[in-house]
């Protein structure tokens, strides 16, 4: 252990990463089947299908939510669609040649980009603490090697936090290809799940504040680069909604129709994360063999505004109701074992340490220079992040982003309590990570 370096044991960290997503992704095979929690790669491998046979962005049959059979469709990623279609031009209808090269990056990048946070952060070994705990994730695991937006997404969004925590330290990268950089980060974040816009503007707040803090200028020339390298990502795939819909739709089709579809007066108080049929939710007075999805989903969100403001405590309350949804970590009845497996083994046994963390590293730093740490813009991520699914639709793979961040937070938890119970048998690791 004397001899033990940060570098060594993240070497067979990120090897053992790549190894486990590799085993899930050969037991997953060469088919797309319905998994647990993992329907939409259904979609993606539908898509990526028909773009390859030349029939751009539809489905050959009816498809959710309200699609009609050859029509346009903008409800799902458009850039993940064009990798799993670019993967199938080149290599043929293989979903088993996407996901090998998806756990291969991810499981490279997710564990290191924790790393290279958690270093920065607090020190060396809790970042190696922050990409072993990413590297064993059974949720990360699992998703990792289906055909869904979830694995590149949360890359992504560690990855832009880490280039923003860059750019706002003292000894900041102020030129502008860092707000390059940045911009198209957050351009592919956003363009895998549109959501992520929400929270651009307090990332990009953020940046300007704690520049201003950290090396005496406020990063203007940055941010704003940054912010058109996003609209210029964005644009042409409004363009190409208008030339489709012939209605302004800035890229994806879905939250209409998740802002509906969560807050219908059917659910009363209490949600009901999965129902049988979302059917039955669509009101008769809708002409859905008409509107086509773009006019459906804008019809959609009015009328989900609509509940809001018809009945503002019900729509508190129900959104109160998805906590127990969104955290839960115990085994439950209406789940089979894989996902109790999961579950528990992964958000159940970190939990604990992610509290532990976040503890320690708020208390380290209390005060309002907070504000201007990169440890408030990863808890305002979380923060931001989990009252937005809140409000809308809350599901566990909902929440994996913020598991991502909180496990850098866990890493140092875990440092922390090897450095105090443990101090006979990792004395070297307490020596070189400095303490907490």
């Amino acid at each position: 252990m004397r001899n033990l370096r940060p570098k060594q044991v993240l070497w067979v960290i990120l090897g053992v990463s790549v190894l486990l997503r590799l085993a899930a992704a050969l037991y997953v095979g060469n088919e797309v089947v319905i998994l647990p929690g993992t329907t939409d790669q259904l979609s993606y491998h539908n898509l990526g299908l028909r773009l390859v046979g030349g029939h751009g962005f539809t489905f050959g049959e009816a498809w959710w939510p309200l699609t009609r059979p050859d029509e346009p469709t903008a409800h799902w990623s458009f850039l993940y669609s064009l990798y799993v279609a670019l993967v199938y031009q080149i290599f043929g209808p293989n979903p088993i040649v996407a996901r090998l090269i998806q756990v291969v990056v991810v499981g490279i990048l997710q564990p290191y980009l924790a790393y290279l946070i958690g270093r920065r952060l607090f020190n060396e070994w809790t970042g190696v603490a922050a990409a072993g705990l990413t590297a064993v994730y059974f949720y990360f695991i699992y998703y990792g090697a289906t055909l869904m937006t979830e694995p590149f997404y949360i890359t992504a969004i560690l990855a832009s936090l880490y280039v923003t925590i860059l750019m706002a330290a003292p000894d900041g990268k102020r030129g502008i290809h860092w707000g390059l950089l940045l911009g198209l980060l957050l351009g592919i974040t956003v363009l895998l799940r549109q959501l992520y816009m929400l929270f651009i503007p307090f990332q990009l707040l953020w940046l300007l504040w704690a520049g201003h803090k950290g090396h005496g200028r406020i990063p203007w020339a940055q941010t704003i680069t940054a912010s058109l390298v996003i609209v210029a990502m964005i644009l042409p795939f409004t363009f190409y909604n208008y030339t489709r819909f012939e209605r302004f739709v800035l890229l994806n089709t879905n939250a209409g129709y998740a802002f509906y579809l969560g807050n219908h007066p059917i659910y009363g108080t209490r949600f009901i994360p999965i129902l049988d049929d979302y059917r039955l939710l669509v009101p008769q007075d809708v002409p859905i063999n008409e509107l086509d999805e773009a006019a459906l989903d804008q019809e959609f969100l009015q009328r989900g505004i609509g509940f809001v403001t018809a009945d503002p405590v019900r729509y508190v309350l129900l959104s109160l109701s998805r906590i127990p949804f969104y955290f839960t970590f115990w085994p439950t009845a209406d789940s089979g074992m894989l996902s109790n497996v999961a579950r528990v083994g992964s958000f159940g046994l970190m939990m604990p340490l992610m509290i532990y963390g976040v503890f320690l590293a708020v208390r380290r730093q209390w005060g309002w220079s907070l504000l201007a740490q990169p440890v408030f813009l990863l808890l305002l991520f979380c923060l931001v992040y989990t009252v937005v699914h809140l409000l809308t639709w809350a599901l566990i793979r909902y929440r994996l982003p913020v598991d991502a961040v909180l496990l850098v937070f866990a890493g140092y938890g875990l440092v922390d309590l090897a450095e105090r119970l443990l101090p006979r048998v990792l004395p070297q690791l307490v020596m070189e990570s400095g303490g907490a």
